[in-house]
């Protein structure tokens, strides 16, 4: 590996290109997440343990999938030099099949209905999931040195949030805060077609050479592992899983960042999903949503750069965990939801916004050097494994925070919809809507430190002038355990 002192500085370019994938994961992560629990439920009239299956279940699919993308995406690296193929792929394809899910005939009944945005998101997953997994190996490529992958992914993050600023205030406008299939549509067109030219720009700085790339050390070993024409699918995609669970079993640094950042994204996920609930049925207004979504990023943008020093000074991991605590005590100051709801919740929304600045730049430029210090040790080449399991583990944990709280609002009583119904809903499933934006959160983003405080890599580790390597693999742990 470079050493740090001889790793030259990223481009501009480089950056700004990178940075504009974060358009399109964020407009993504975000919009499904907000609209489709209740696109489901108060459009279509599906009920609302249906309707968190269907999210959870497509979103699931990613942990089926994403290993087997990671090992192509790393197979298609040592054969041709670059990761564009699969990104370009997904990004061409995803806008129209995120404009499929919003397209459900508005004489659908609810069956028939689940069934379309069933599978309509699957497939948008699927063209999600070529893009995500490759991007998010390329910092690691990128740069070579600890603080340079931090001021990547730092404006990776800040476009992120604008991102998620975007899509979450412009999402309801462009429905016209109603709930009819139309305006949905209208969305799904628009938002599809944004998040694929994000995406589209940031195939650009995909690292290109011009013939088959030496994936180090390992390369005989990695490519021999290729399918080929005689390699059947089954095949490959075990031995995808295998690449996977080997890259959770020999870093220690990974499984307890990725156990940690999954946590977490089980709690924004719950949150996301129940922001548009908390508006229309505790707060009565159907305009907050872009009110809490302006609370919650104006702060994160604008703290962006504080992090960075953070981590600078007293390293990632350390910011990091305050980040988590800071976004629990937030998270813990809108319980009075639960009695008294008001425009004061947008203050604990806008420190639960400098808390997310962290929450999400911090282990996004950990986890390159999680995957650098992993080539150090055992080969390069190997960046597609991590990125798609950490891919799976964080859409998987975003799907199950919608699923929480589908789950509290089938247990509370909530009453599904068709478009342009009204109902008054009962006062158990108003409070679960407030303890599921509020206490619940708090709760998992707390767990998440067990296994931070256990993650042990130092920027010594990554920049190589550490007199040893931390102990992260397997054959330490059982020595140290």
């Amino acid at each position: 590996m470079t050493n740090a002192t001889a790793s030259p500085r990223l481009s501009r370019a480089t950056i700004a290109g990178y940075a504009a994938g974060s358009v399109g994961t964020g407009g993504f992560g975000t919009l499904p997440g907000l609209v489709l629990l209740v696109y489901l439920t108060d459009a279509l009239a599906v009920p609302a343990a249906v309707a968190g299956l269907i999210v959870t279940g497509a979103k699931v699919w990613d942990v089926v999938i994403d290993p087997f993308i990671g090992y192509g995406s790393d197979r298609d690296l040592a054969r041709t030099g670059s990761r564009r193929r699969f990104m370009t792929i997904g990004a061409l394809t995803l806008p129209v099949f995120f404009a499929l899910t919003f397209a459900v005939p508005a004489a659908a009944g609810p069956t028939a209905a689940a069934i379309w945005v069933l599978v309509a998101f699957l497939l948008a997953a699927t063209s999600f999931s070529l893009f995500q997994v490759p991007y998010i190996a390329l910092p690691a490529e990128l740069d070579a040195t600890y603080d340079g992958r931090t001021r990547l992914l730092a404006w990776r993050v800040a476009a992120l949030a604008f991102a998620i600023l975007l899509f979450g205030a412009g999402g309801p406008a462009l429905r016209g805060g109603s709930d009819s299939t139309s305006g949905y549509l209208v969305m799904g067109v628009v938002s599809g077609l944004v998040i694929g030219v994000g995406m589209l720009v940031a195939t650009r700085v995909a690292p290109r050479a011009p013939g088959s790339r030496d994936a180090g050390p390992h390369a005989a070993t990695t490519t021999s592992l290729a399918p080929t024409a005689s390699t059947s699918a089954s095949r490959a995609w075990t031995l995808a899983v295998r690449e996977a669970f080997d890259a959770l079993r020999r870093s220690r640094p990974f499984r307890t960042l990725l156990a940690a950042f999954f946590l977490q994204a089980v709690a924004t996920g719950l949150m996301l999903a129940g922001a548009a609930y908390v508006a229309r049925y505790v707060l009565h207004d159907e305009a907050a949503v872009s009110y809490l979504f302006a609370a919650l990023i104006a702060p994160a943008l604008l703290c962006m750069p504080l992090w960075t020093r953070l981590a600078r000074r007293d390293g990632k991991e350390r910011g990091f965990v305050v980040a988590t605590v800071l976004f629990a005590v937030a998270a813990l100051g809108m319980i009075p939801l639960l009695w008294a709801p008001g425009a004061w919740v947008y203050a604990p929304t806008a420190l639960a916004g400098i808390a997310y600045a962290g929450m999400q730049a911090l282990p996004l430029a950990m986890l390159p050097d999680v995957i650098a210090h992993d080539a150090r040790t055992h080969g390069e080449g190997r960046g597609g494994a991590f990125s798609g399991v950490w891919t799976a583990g964080e859409t998987t944990g975003m799907a199950l925070g919608a699923a929480v709280l589908s789950l509290v609002l089938g247990v509370t009583g909530y009453v599904s919809t068709r478009a342009g119904e009204t109902v008054t809903q009962p006062d158990a499933a108003v409070d679960g809507i407030a303890l599921a934006f509020s206490v619940v959160p708090a709760v998992l983003v707390l767990a998440s430190l067990v296994p931070l405080v256990r993650y042990g890599l130092r920027k010594g580790d990554i920049d190589e002038t550490a007199p040893e390597l931390p102990r992260d693999h397997a054959s330490t742990d059982r020595a140290h355990d």
